[in-house]
């Protein structure tokens, strides 16, 4: 007989990610925002053009057919990290995010650079997002500005329980780009250590921002993920997505779907339905 607190946490699980995205292998688009206030990038141009890019980008998204949306503070570098997040930047981010949620009618999810944690989560019930991008849910590494970080689960999915948000799903980054692991936290074991503390989808990248990973690495990674869905978080392109969604069970795009191919541009909704034709070739 299985115990009722061992029931209750596999209820929470997502196990299809086509219970969510209505969709066999989905492709969710990244929305990234300009530099929010107190970002050094940001050149006081008020939270209505940032608001007008970020749905202008949204729409088109949604026009070139991708089954979900992530809105991003990409451009808010270098990054902070954990609870470090500034208060302006996890405001103003909730406030894009709750807009373009509003503007399409597209399951919407969050990811707060670096591990944002809590803040994360607040600004997906904010939002009304159906899930979250986690940097670092458990483990420990070092991100690219040279902040430590640990993974963040405990108190995240108390917090998450506390709030009544437990229908927030959990994608979890495993190798993270723009970190390291610590030594001894190897792929098998960090992908372990995700999924018993909650995960319920995993994601691999490359190891910046617009690098493929290896297609052994994703392989690797879903041999070792049971019954989690295993997502591509970096580096998919028109030409390469047909072959990772043959190994992985979900994409998430943002560079190659840009004008021009570059991750600064406007979404192009012309390289959005190519990108996604390719990835519907994969089944």
């Amino acid at each position: 007989m299985t115990p009722p607190w061992k029931a209750r946490l596999d209820a929470l699980k997502l196990r299809d990610l086509g219970d969510l995205f209505g969709t066999k292998k989905p492709v969710l688009g990244m929305v990234h925002c300009w530099p929010l206030p107190g970002a050094p990038g940001y050149a006081g141009y008020g939270m209505d053009v940032i608001l007008e890019n970020a749905i202008r980008d949204a729409r088109a998204l949604a026009e070139g057919g991708v089954d979900g949306i992530i809105v991003e503070n990409m451009w808010d570098v270098p990054f902070r990290a954990g609870s470090h997040v500034a208060p302006e930047s996890i405001a103003a981010h909730a406030v894009v995010a709750r807009a373009v949620g509003q503007a399409v009618p597209l399951p919407l999810g969050i990811n707060l650079v670096h591990n944002g944690g809590v803040a994360l989560l607040g600004i997906a019930i904010a939002a009304g997002a159906k899930f979250v991008r986690v940097c670092m849910l458990a483990g420990a590494g070092v991100w690219e500005a040279g902040s430590w970080d640990e993974g963040c689960a405990a108190e995240l999915l108390r917090r998450r329980k506390e709030l009544g948000a437990e229908h927030i799903k959990l994608f979890a980054d495993v190798d993270k780009k723009h970190s390291v692991r610590f030594p001894g936290i190897d792929l098998a074991t960090h992908i372990e250590w995700t999924r018993f503390s909650g995960a319920d989808a995993l994601i691999v990248s490359g190891k910046m921002t617009g690098d493929a990973p290896d297609l052994a690495k994703v392989r690797e990674a879903k041999a070792l993920a049971g019954d989690s869905p295993v997502l591509i978080g970096s580096g998919a392109t028109e030409e390469n997505v047909t072959a990772f969604l043959g190994a992985a069970d979900g994409v998430i795009v943002g560079s190659n779907i840009k004008e021009n191919g570059r991750i600064e541009e406007p979404v192009d909704p012309e390289r959005v339905r190519r990108f996604v034709r390719a990835a519907r070739a994969a089944g």
